[in-house]
């Protein structure tokens, strides 16, 4: 993953500010982070802050719940490379953004939380609306501050500003007693920066990347597996580049979709339990595996003594405590995915002698196609309404989704083509995130297109947003796979716990076509397959946000799937097959 630090501020922006109050140091740092973006909701105790902020050109989207805050904040993240912000008030404010900071610590999502706290004498005493937020975040970020002083508060959120982006990205909180934003200060925060004891290894060592190249060159059946710093690294040229030179296939995780264009021969596309089959047979048949940014979580592996079982494992990654946490790696290359792909290219003497090789993963390609069947008599295919959207749409257009069956059909029938245009919930598996999160990436991509899937539960989870976009006026298409319950919970239902139904169907969501109106937004509402098209031109065509209620086969499924714990070799294609 690349290093990011803020640039300094200039000396002549020093001179010209002032500031009177913490709360005004606290909106200077984020000034001179060059933030313009930020997402909250107002409070008592982070009032003082709010009241600063009026004051200031950076934009604040009131979002309706704290959670949704978190979300549009850390999709703003991943869609513009720079860590997103959001604001909350101390209590619920400050627990209500806590699965978004924790969806963004497992995605390694840059992501700075700004909330507001009793005043210092009362923290500790159950004071209204307090909670131990430091407390409460300190697993779940990168590192956290509790504020002290309003001569130095500015500084601490440049601080946790500059950490967030820098080395793996991660997300960070800075909790503001409300005596600390009150208090009195002429001190004006410095250019954001990270700690001088924080000093992430960009380069790998000699030994570690000559050792990975002769392995390469050596390999009959290499492969290249793409993890989701390929893309928070900024790596994704040096990633196509090196896969083309020396003619190595490609597989990506989930959180990778977009690093290597899946329409390149190359391209294997996605593995792990919903992986294509191609993929998976790649990293299951391989002799060496390059691994860039990834952790080798068990949605991808898997059973770990199963995954790659004959390979030498080449992990490329920043973050030392990710080498052999979960895989074992013959050889560490720690250090930043960009720079560590460069050396080793400049290290390379041949490409690996894999003709065969090559041709035995076109051949998977034929064996096990990406299809469904779809007779327009039957009832609606989510696939179908996948690929449509994909189609009628341009090619950097950003795809956001929410957690479910829905996910894994956008995962599998968008085609992806560039990095920063697939944003989601992997590591957490945040139901509820595709509304909000298409929300902050169209207010940091606004000149592209942006596509929301939902699943009819998920949706439900954080609709209320809609309201945010109707009054923002942002012009996003959300398209609900609506099965009438929580489909990958019912699809586990039917394949390992007997077809016994418990508290998976969703008979009484609303029509969200008119739940849409409702909002402000415009809604459609599609059944057939004739009507798929032309509704999504409609969609697409509306100023503004609009929904369509796609009532899709309840019974569709999600395959290939790999049982939890299985072998990605023994894919199923089918519920018999589990």
């Amino acid at each position: 993953m690349s290093e990011r630090v803020t640039a300094p501020i200039e000396e002549t922006d020093d001179a010209e500010r002032t500031v009177e109050t913490g709360a005004e140091s606290v909106i200077a740092a984020l000034e001179g982070a060059g933030v313009e973006t930020c997402f909250g909701v107002q409070g008592g105790a982070i009032m003082p802050v709010y009241d600063a902020l009026y004051d200031s050109d950076i934009r604040h989207v009131t979002m309706a719940h704290e959670q949704g805050a978190a979300h549009a904040a850390d999709a703003y993240g991943i869609v513009s490379g720079e860590p997103g912000v959001c604001f909350a008030t101390s209590g619920p404010g400050a627990t209500n953004l806590v699965t978004g900071i924790a969806d963004a610590s497992m995605d390694s999502d840059p992501l700075i939380a700004l909330t507001g706290q009793v005043p210092t004498a009362f923290v500790g005493n159950d004071a209204f609306q307090e909670t131990d937020t430091t407390g409460i975040t300190a697993p779940i970020t990168k590192t956290n501050y509790f504020a002290t002083d309003s001569d130095t508060v500015g500084d601490t959120v440049g601080e946790a500003f500059a950490l967030s982006g820098t080395g793996r990205p991660g997300p960070t909180v800075v909790d503001l007693p409300k005596d600390v934003t009150n208090g009195p200060t002429d001190s004006v925060p410095g250019a954001p920066r990270t700690p001088e004891t924080y000093d992430p290894q960009m380069a790998a060592d000699d030994e570690a990347v000559e050792a990975a190249a002769r392995t390469l060159e050596a390999a009959e059946k290499p492969v290249i597996l793409a993890g989701g710093g390929v893309i928070k690294g900024d790596a994704t040229e040096q990633l196509r580049d090196f896969a083309t030179e020396y003619e190595i296939p490609v597989v990506t995780t989930m959180p990778a979709l977009g690093a290597f264009p899946e329409d390149h021969e190359l391209a294997m596309e996605m593995a792990g339990m919903h992986g294509t089959g191609y993929a998976n047979m790649a990293i299951t048949l391989c002799d060496t595996m390059l691994a860039v940014g990834c952790r080798f979580d068990d949605r991808l592996t898997g059973g770990v003594e199963t995954f790659a079982p004959d390979a030498q494992i080449l992990h490329v990654d920043i973050d030392p405590a990710e080498i052999s946490k979960n895989v074992t790696a013959d050889v560490a290359a720690i250090g930043d995915a960009a720079t560590v792909l460069e050396q080793l290219d400049a290290e390379m003497k041949h490409a690996p002698d894999a003709p065969e090789w090559r041709e035995q993963c076109l051949t998977w390609k034929e064996e096990y196609p990406m299809d469904y069947a779809a007779p327009e008599d039957d009832l609606l295919r989510p696939e179908f309404v996948v690929e449509t959207m994909d189609e009628a749409t341009p090619e950097e257009t950003i795809v956001t989704t929410g957690v479910g069956q829905h996910q894994m059909w956008a995962c599998q029938y968008w085609t992806y083509r560039h990095p920063r245009t697939w944003v989601s919930s992997h590591g957490l598996g945040t139901m509820g995130y595709g509304l909000p999160s298409a929300i902050g990436a169209k207010l940091a991509a606004p000149d592209r297109d942006v596509v929301c899937f939902e699943g009819d539960g998920s949706f439900l989870m954080t609709c209320q947003e809609l309201a945010v976009a109707v009054h923002e006026n942002l012009d996003i298409t959300v398209a609900v796979l609506n099965n009438s319950s929580v489909g990958m919970v019912r699809q586990w239902q039917d394949a390992f716990f007997e077809g016994r139904h418990s508290a998976s169907q969703y008979p009484w969501v609303p029509a969200f076509d008119k739940l849409a109106e409702a909002f402000g937004a415009c809604g459609f509402s599609v059944t057939e397959y004739d009507e798929v098209a032309e509704t999504v031109e409609a969609a697409l065509d509306y100023d503004g946000p609009s929904v369509i209620d796609f009532h899709i086969d309840p019974e569709a499924n999600v395959y290939p799937m790999v049982p939890s714990g299985g072998d990605n070799g023994q894919f199923a294609l089918s519920e018999d097959q589990l």
